[in-house]
């Protein structure tokens, strides 16, 4: 919001001048009722058309002025609207992908597509605000105070139904925002658990879960059906109210006009404020603050709920490699909801741990976390005894390697590609590494250590093949901890095996987020994220003390049974 409303301090000119043009499409409301009130009883009503027509010729005049005044109005709203998006766009993307914030090592560019969608919802209501709140606040200024000139004593007529419209519609507004987060929610719920299931097909397939995935897709469809449903009911009522201020005023002008000494062409002339500015008017603040208002809110409020947690710098040195996590809560954001909750977790050099559980439940950034690259927002994370995010970054980039899914080599040598992370190794020490991850058939068809890898892995890699050539690199390094983020997401499972039983044997603290539940066989503990409390424990403690963690296993063992 900060940010948001220092962009649009440093457009004054820009907004300046859609205020004075404002004006000028103000005037119609000022002076409409007036007009034919005066058309009225000065002219038609008096036997005098051709002083009528004049007044009504006034009228289209002031009409034709509010029509320019309300062009020039759009005209400048890109001046305003297309700077502030530029630059909420630089600024999330910067943060993002240069800012360090990330959870993950490399740049996450579906964050940057999920909160620039944001982006672009922000400046839609932004530009929907200066066209609709802007004319809804000079209009409705305009014919009220035009109104008081015509109808004087019965004002009370008009402004009491307005008020008592406007004091339910301000109840309503909490109901609605809570309506409109929930169905965005929703419908990122629906992305994201669609886009996993899409993205792991030959998993979810290859272990029989179909009718599991699509159930999962099913529910958060009906969630995001539900959260519309509930949404359009509020704005239902919405309208019921807003009625309410729109149309008691005409009604009572019409039944106390008799006896209050007010003149046909004054009670026409209310009538015309009422039916042309005021409740259009009224009626618009309704669309502006359900449809526009609450979505500039809501987009704001992710856009800062996405925003990861700075870290800090330290220049702590660590006494060994345990890892520990003593009530451990994070979340995207200070009023996000949190995607790991009061975890405690224990690790030692020798400990195996494989972290399972479905996809967006907290597993990468809970990687995030163990490397230091984001700090708790409550409880402590801590490498040898002290905050694992104030360690001097150039060890904590020596003792912790995190290998995410997605691979990156650049151009250049298979041995610069491998020494990457051990710069000091010699040719033993890496092939050694190559052999031990089963990378040994990918480094002798590049043409050994001294053959080309080109940038990106386009030397003919498959993807599996890079990412062997990935996780050896990280094998070679002197790191105490290492986390494989689904690193081996495009081996096979007996490759995938080879990859994890190398690393357990290395020694040091392996943390492996699991892609296949294969991977929690061979873990000495199993850590368990279901969007509940973590359960920790070995495979067979587990399955007896989790329905969860049983129904995955069956559903994933179930289909090789079969098979064998």
């Amino acid at each position: 919001m900060r940010s948001y409303l220092a962009v649009l301090a440093g457009q004054r000119r820009g907004v300046l001048v859609l205020l004075l043009w404002s004006l000028v499409e103000g005037v119609p409301a000022l002076l409409s009722g007036r007009l034919v009130a005066l058309a009225v009883d000065r002219g038609f009503a008096v036997g005098d058309p051709r002083v009528g027509v004049l007044w009504l010729v006034g009228f289209a005049a002031v009409a034709v002025a509010g029509a320019v005044g309300r062009r020039q109005v759009y005209r400048g709203l890109g001046v305003v609207v297309e700077p502030l998006r530029d630059a909420l766009v630089t600024e999330v993307v910067r943060g993002v992908l240069h800012g360090g914030r990330s959870h993950r090592r490399t740049p996450d560019a579906s964050a940057v597509a999920r909160i620039t969608r944001h982006v672009e919802v922000v400046r839609d209501a932004t530009a929907g605000l200066l066209v609709q709140a802007r004319g809804l606040l000079v209009t409705t200024v305009a014919a009220l105070v035009g109104l008081a000139t015509v109808v004087d004593g019965l004002a009370w007529a008009v402004v009491l139904p307005v008020l008592v419209s406007l004091v339910l519609f301000a109840t309503l507004l909490p109901s609605l925002a809570r309506g409109q987060r929930a169905l965005v929610l929703a419908e990122e719920d629906t992305a994201e658990n669609s886009g996993a299931v899409l993205l792991g097909v030959r998993d979810v397939v290859a272990c029989g879960a179909q009718d599991e995935a699509l159930g999962g897709i099913a529910r958060r469809v009906d969630a995001q059906a539900g959260a519309s449903v509930r949404l359009a009911r509020s704005a239902a009522l919405r309208g019921v109210v807003i009625g309410l201020g729109g149309f008691a005023p005409v009604v009572l002008l019409v039944l106390l006009a008799p006896g209050s000494g007010l003149s046909a062409g004054g009670l026409l002339g209310a009538v015309v404020y009422l039916g042309t500015s005021v409740r259009p008017a009224l009626s618009g603040l309704a669309d502006v603050a359900t449809t526009v208002l609450l979505r500039l809110v809501v987009a704001l409020r992710r856009l800062a709920e996405t925003a990861p947690v700075a870290v800090a710098g330290g220049d702590l040195e660590p006494a060994g490699a345990d890892v520990v996590l003593r009530g451990v809560t994070f979340g995207w954001g200070e009023r996000a909801e949190p995607v790991v909750r009061d975890l405690d977790l224990a690790l030692a050099p020798g400990d195996h741990l494989a972290v399972v559980g479905p996809s967006g439940i907290g597993k990468s950034t809970l990687a995030g976390l163990v490397t230091g690259l984001v700090a708790p927002r409550a409880g402590r994370v801590l490498l040898g005894g002290v905050p694992v995010h104030l360690v001097r970054p150039e060890v904590r980039r020596e003792r912790v390697a995190l290998v995410p899914q997605e691979t990156y080599l650049f151009a250049g040598t298979v041995r610069e590609n491998l020494a990457l992370l051990a710069p000091d190794a010699d040719d033993g020490a890496l092939l050694r590494s190559v052999e031990a991850v089963g990378a040994g058939v990918v480094v002798r068809r590049l043409g050994g250590l001294d053959g080309e890898v080109a940038a990106g892995g386009a030397s003919g890699l498959s993807a599996g093949e890079a990412q062997l050539l990935a996780v050896a690199r990280v094998h070679a390094c002197p790191a105490d901890v290492v986390l494989l983020d689904e690193a081996t997401s495009s081996l096979d499972p007996a490759a995938e095996a080879v990859v994890e039983r190398a690393f357990a044997a290395r020694g040091g603290v392996l943390v492996v987020i699991a892609h296949r539940l294969s991977s929690a066989l061979r873990a000495d503990k199993v850590l368990v994220m279901d969007g509940g409390p973590a359960l920790l424990g070995g495979h067979a403690e587990l399955v007896a003390a989790s329905p969860a963690y049983a129904n995955l296993m069956a559903a994933w063992e179930g289909p090789r049974a079969t098979a064998g």
